[in-house]
């Protein structure tokens, strides 16, 4: 019998998904079942007898630099960030989307901001649910609202969000690349088209720069297929993590699962959470200590109690994870087995990854799937559910559909009986290249007959009607911000960007509609709100953010009189007091 032997080294940068056994001489057989060579163990690459290398080991992972074309990987990712940029660019073009009003929350996250720069701190002079990292991000784009007004300012910070949401393709590919051109291809082009990815970058909102510190933190935690040796690293990808979570909590997920990966190394462990804390405590603690107990009533206990008086449809969810936006809504029970059908090829794939690659799945691999599962469970959970929602999803649902498919393709037995197998890669690179390009062009047809809700004749005939520096009162703060009347020079003036996060944070979880109205520091904050406005601007969704408790309906209707009509009616205060009706 021949016999190689070999010193094996610790896995150092680009050891793969290996881990590292110390220094050492071992002696394996060559071709021992299930085993291959030591130098394969070692390094994912066939030795012949000579010692020169020869092709990749079945089970190893595709390298870029192992005779691939590394430059093929590397203009995947290019082409693949030009069409994120383009269909996002694109979709802000649309009517009403740049300068116009197209959400209810990118109000409170670039409100927030706006607030900060003129003096006004989250939690202690507002109430806003979420963490203040968006509020950190937005500051300097709201530096620029003092010589371009709230206006053109959160069309900046839309673009610049924009940008940021396609920023995660080229993170997404940087963290695959090592697998190949299959697994750039499929990672990168998920992120790039994903409809939901798509529709959140199209304003102020949460996900994208959620999406983009999570992947910028698996960049450094992850040393190609495994967690990485350098603690600094690890300690870097923790701060990420951190700052993520304080831009949403949902960051919570991806560093449980990282927890769990790095558990049998308590010093990288230790390392990483201690990153996480710093990142996500030098955020949020300089705002949280001037109002600890708002902040954990807003933040923490409404976000997990809050509720709603009907439930989003699971049918719905779940269409929208699946990335089928733009079609028709379908039968519950058809997206159920959709997605079971999803999954279990999703495992089936993985499993013969594993049993061809006689090793099980790497920590990377670990990581995109169980992060893609709490991701899912904790989408179908709550209550509420939005759209903007599964774009957080966006990045995991890539990574599991592009790395065990990659593991499988790289471990597929070659030789001359099997040479057909070899056809099976460039083929799957092929189709996939195909389904994105198709599926990019349903989705410019789509953004095509996109446009916002509120005419722009609407905004532009208000803001000639309300004076620059009046206070108005409003129940969704994108409206006074379209039209450069958020900012009011007015004393006692509502600082409020929040409606319904006032109703949550204020009465433990209740809106308008079910209950808030029963709290006296929410009918307080909406009486005060009113009272020192001229103006009050309410949308359609009025009903579901102001508690109209008999007292507040007739100083309203007392006090203001309607000076537009249409969906979203703009009021007046009047010079005399109107008798209001009771009974």
């Amino acid at each position: 019998m021949r016999i190689l032997s070999v010193r094996s080294q610790a896995g150092g940068r680009g050891a793969g998904s290996g881990t590292g056994t110390g220094s050492g001489v071992r002696l394996w057989p060559l071709g021992f079942p299930g085993r291959g060579t030591e130098e394969e163990f070692v390094s994912g690459t066939r030795v012949t007898a000579s010692g020169a290398r020869s092709s990749p080991a079945p089970g190893a992972p595709s390298q870029p630099g192992d005779g691939r074309r590394p430059w093929a990987v590397y203009a995947v990712i290019i082409a693949a960030t030009v069409l994120a940029v383009g269909l996002r660019l694109y979709d802000l073009s649309r009517p009403g989307y740049l300068f116009g009003i197209s959400e209810y929350d990118d109000g409170t996250d670039f409100g927030s901001a706006v607030r900060l720069l003129h003096g006004a701190v989250p939690y202690r002079d507002f109430i806003m649910v979420q963490p203040p990292g968006i509020t950190l991000i937005m500051f300097p784009v709201a530096a620029a609202t003092k010589a371009l007004g709230t206006d053109a300012g959160m069309a900046v910070g839309r673009v610049v969000t924009a940008l940021a949401s396609a920023a995660a393709v080229p993170l997404g590919g940087l963290l695959t690349r090592h697998r190949g051109l299959f697994a750039a291809l499929v990672t990168c082009g998920v992120l790039a088209i994903y409809p939901d990815s798509i529709l959140a970058a199209r304003t102020v909102l949460l996900e994208p720069w959620l999406v983009l510190f999570c992947l910028l933190g698996a960049l450094a935690v992850f040393d190609r297929d495994r967690v990485a040796d350098s603690r600094r690293g690890i300690f870097l990808g923790g701060l990420l993590f951190g700052f993520a979570g304080a831009v949403k909590v949902w960051a919570i997920l991806p560093v449980v699962v990282i927890l769990v990966l790095t558990a049998r190394r308590p010093r990288q462990a230790v390392s990483y959470a201690a990153g996480v804390v710093l990142g996500f405590c030098a955020a949020v603690l300089p705002f949280a200590l001037t109002a600890p107990t708002t902040f954990y009533r807003s933040v923490i206990i409404a976000q997990l109690v809050r509720n709603d008086i009907v439930r989003i449809p699971e049918g719905y969810r779940l269409q929208q994870m699946l990335g089928l936006a733009h079609t028709s809504q379908l039968a519950t029970a058809v997206l159920v087995i959709i997605s079971i059908v999803v999954a279990v090829l999703i495992a089936a794939v993985t499993v013969l990854g594993s049993r061809l690659a006689h090793s099980p799945p790497p920590a990377l691999d670990w990581f995109a799937t169980g992060t893609c599962a709490l991701v899912v469970a904790a989408f179908l959970w709550p209550a509420d559910f939005y759209y903007h929602y599964a774009g957080f999803l966006a990045p995991f649902l890539a990574l599991v559909l592009a790395l065990p498919a990659s593991r499988l393709l790289a471990a597929l037995p070659a030789g001359e009986p099997r040479r057909w197998l070899v056809l099976l890669r460039p083929a799957a690179t092929v189709a996939a290249g195909l389904a994105i390009v198709v599926l990019s062009v349903f989705q410019v047809v789509a953004e095509s007959h996109e446009y916002s809700g509120v005419p722009a004749s609407e905004i532009a005939a208000v803001k000639r009607l309300i004076p620059s520096s009046a206070c108005v009162a409003t129940d969704q703060a994108s409206y006074t911000i379209a039209i450069d009347r958020f900012v009011s020079t007015v004393p006692g003036c509502s600082l409020m960007i929040d409606g319904v996060g006032t109703d949550y944070a204020l009465s433990s979880g209740q809106n308008g509609q079910t209950g808030a109205g029963s709290t006296p520091a929410v009918e307080a904050a909406w009486m005060s709100a009113f009272r020192a406005a001229k103006y009050a601007w309410l949308t359609t969704e009025e009903y579901r953010r102001i508690p109209w408790t008999p007292q507040l309906t007739a100083y309203f209707y007392s006090n203001f009189v309607p000076l537009t009509y249409g969906p979203d009616v703009l009021y007046i205060r009047t010079a005399h007091q109107l008798p209001y009706p009771t009974g």
